[in-house]
């Protein structure tokens, strides 16, 4: 099965589905000769969807059950259902992100709507270094999951949350997952059918917020990519306060509370301006050694 959709000018499908894999070797999603794969359990059984530019347009192929439910939402999943309405007015509040605005006109914010499998990503990238996250990550998916339809080889589906639910904390600890992470996983895969039926940001945000083990930090990481939230904002983060607040005051260290007074002027697009900002590479000076990367089998 495959559909065509028209590309808005300068679209950079690199920079937007990046948002959509946790690294280059992400299990569940991978370029191959120039086509972006994603491996997904959809409302109607497990798919891969297949994303790549030809010209002007963005041609999509899906494979498995759930083939037709991807290629129905295969726009939103590109970020071509991305409304960008009024933000140009907004970014000239600061001269910084009115620049960044021009130099990635073409990045957009992709909207799966489909939550337990960034839920995955984002537990397990609570409170730990990217690559502890990755490790951790990985292992679970190719423990607990099988290979994704279609042609791609070494290519997996999320694990299904049933599976997840119901397997006892100390599987995990093999696999780099503590047991407060991985208590709070599968309280999420409990809750994986009415949280994949919230049908925007603000009541999956809710429903997320009522589950134990979830914050601020996990819900809006959630809300930005299931429901493409230009306003998420992921408060609670380690590195972003001191990015924003050096990128937009020049000060290299920041708090939570004054992010937030420094985006107040972006209301309702907040979370775009920290994704451009992140893009951008601007980060703050450094002091210290870098955090340990830590091996949680150990513990």
């Amino acid at each position: 099965m495959t559909e065509e959709w028209e590309l808005p000018e300068r679209y950079d499908i690199a920079g937007t589905l990046a948002q959509l894999s946790l690294g280059r070797h992400d299990p569940c999603s991978r370029w191959v000769d120039g086509v972006y794969w994603l491996a997904a359990r959809t409302p109607q059984g497990p798919g891969t969807l297949g994303l790549h530019k030809a010209g002007g347009k963005l041609i999509t192929t899906g494979y498995g059950p759930g083939a037709a439910w991807l290629l129905g939402r295969a726009d939103a999943i590109a970020g071509l259902r991305d409304d960008l309405t009024g933000f140009s007015d907004l970014a000239q509040a600061h001269p910084l992100v009115a620049r960044l605005s021009r130099d990635y006109a073409g990045l957009r914010l992709p909207a799966t709507g489909l939550a337990f499998s960034r839920l995955l990503r984002a537990v397990c990238e609570q409170k730990v270094t990217g690559t502890e996250a990755y490790r951790a990550y990985a292992a679970i998916v190719r423990r607990f999951s099988t290979p994704a339809p279609g042609p791609v080889e070494r290519l997996y589906l999320p694990p299904d949350p049933e599976v997840i639910a119901a397997a006892a904390y100390w599987e995990f600890h093999p696999l780099g997952l503590e047991q407060k992470r991985a208590d709070t996983l599968c309280r999420v895969a409990a809750q994986a059918a009415r949280l994949e039926a919230c049908p925007d940001s603000a009541s999956l945000t809710a429903r997320l917020l009522a589950i134990r083990g979830i914050g601020p930090w996990t819900a809006a990481e959630a809300a930005a990519v299931v429901h493409g939230d230009p306003d998420a904002v992921s408060v609670g983060d380690f590195h972003l306060p001191n990015f924003v607040c050096y990128a937009l005051a020049g000060e290299p260290r920041g708090t939570d509370a004054r992010m937030l007074e420094l985006l107040a002027p972006y209301a309702g697009q907040r979370g775009r301006v920290c994704h451009l900002i992140e893009m951008s590479g601007l980060g703050a000076p450094k002091y210290g050694p870098r955090l340990p990367i830590r091996d949680f089998r150990s513990f």
